[in-house]
């Protein structure tokens, strides 16, 4: 029996429960990855519970402004060019339609609205108008994110100024397996556009994509790049992979539940003060998956029936198992203060 508690005793030392690390190595990480998976559930339900109120989840909506037509060759992406999914490429939609989505999300009970674009940057023709959108999402009360592809060190600053709170942009995978997803931008890219994130003062949403084919040292490693980050990015999205007909992806292999929950509770370890997302994927989870995951540290999830192109469990289904799981939604007040309201 002691030794067993020696071992928990280690693994949570390991896993930084005195604070955040920024120093991760593949091989501890590995190692925390990899422990038995009640001492893992154990470790990770521990650091939530010192850093959020374990019963509250944040929500967010997210919304397509611009659909399509991408130039990027991301695999798994319905909105490329380069894949024939059928998809009809869209103009930016208008500014009041983008604002008149928000005053529904709000009502709903999102705090934050996300807005996406498919370009692989924003031309200088649509910044207006996208700042236009952040301004007026802004003045909702809403907390704003925006993904709009890789950014100039101007476009991040005019987003910082129009009041943006989070830029997301996934690194998707490790390093060593990215090239296999994604040829037409680089890893560093990726990096680089975070770095002009945090310079323009702007919080960082970035996480990644399981199940496309990766190794569990992808994993790991994807997790190791963002928790070595000089902050920790204070979103980390962890999509599981829709495989979508017509992508270089649409017959890659399930990922194994497991596997999954051990990369939410992993993040949530590392990176102990980050809302961790389930954010694509949910529809093909179980309740079961679900409530594993919440308790492996995930406390974020996108509401709505839609997400960008992918479907989405509806309202009523997130409000019945948030009812089995004593679960409730955050608040604003809630968010701001990291979800510990007492």
């Amino acid at each position: 029996m002691q030794l067993a508690v020696d071992k928990f005793d280690d693994t949570l030392d390991a896993a930084s429960a005195r604070g955040p690390r920024h120093d991760w190595t593949r091989k501890q990480a590995l190692a925390l990855y990899a422990a038995p998976f009640n001492d893992l559930l154990f470790a990770a339900q521990t650091v939530h519970r010192r850093n959020f109120d374990p019963n509250r989840i944040q929500m967010s909506r997210l919304l397509s402004i611009k659909t399509g037509g991408c130039a990027e060759d991301c695999g798994y992406c319905s909105q490329s060019a380069h894949h024939a999914t059928g998809l009809k490429a869209s103009k930016l939609m208008a500014v009041e339609a983008v604002l008149a989505e928000a005053r529904k999300a709000k009502a709903a009970g999102a705090t934050r609205y996300c807005m996406g674009a498919a370009w692989r940057e924003p031309k200088a023709r649509d910044m207006d108008q996208v700042v236009a959108m952040v301004e007026g999402v802004k003045g909702l009360g809403l907390e704003t994110c925006m993904t709009l592809g890789m950014l100039s060190g101007d476009d991040a600053a005019r987003l910082a100024k129009a009041g943006l709170d989070y830029y997301n942009h996934n690194i998707d995978t490790s390093e060593s397996h990215y090239g296999s997803v994604i040829t037409t931008r680089t890893f560093q890219d990726r990096l680089d556009t975070l770095e002009k994130v945090r310079g323009a003062g702007m919080k960082v949403c970035c996480g990644g994509i399981l199940g496309m084919g990766e190794g569990r040292e992808d994993r790991v490693d994807m997790l190791v790049t963002l928790a070595n980050l000089a902050e920790h990015p204070e979103s980390v999205p962890i999509n599981l992979l829709i495989p979508i007909d017509g992508t270089p992806l649409q017959a890659a292999a399930k990922l194994d539940t497991i596997e999954f929950v051990r990369t939410i509770a992993t993040a949530r370890i590392m990176m102990p003060a980050s809302y961790v997302r389930l954010s694509a994927g949910r529809t093909e989870m179980t309740d079961e998956m679900q409530a594993l995951c919440f308790f492996a540290g995930a406390n974020s999830i996108f509401a709505g029936d839609k997400l960008l192109t992918a479907g989405n469990p509806e309202d009523d289904a997130d409000a019945a198992l948030f009812g089995r799981l004593g679960l409730k939604p955050m608040v604003l007040e809630d968010a701001a203060g990291r979800g510990n309201d007492g």
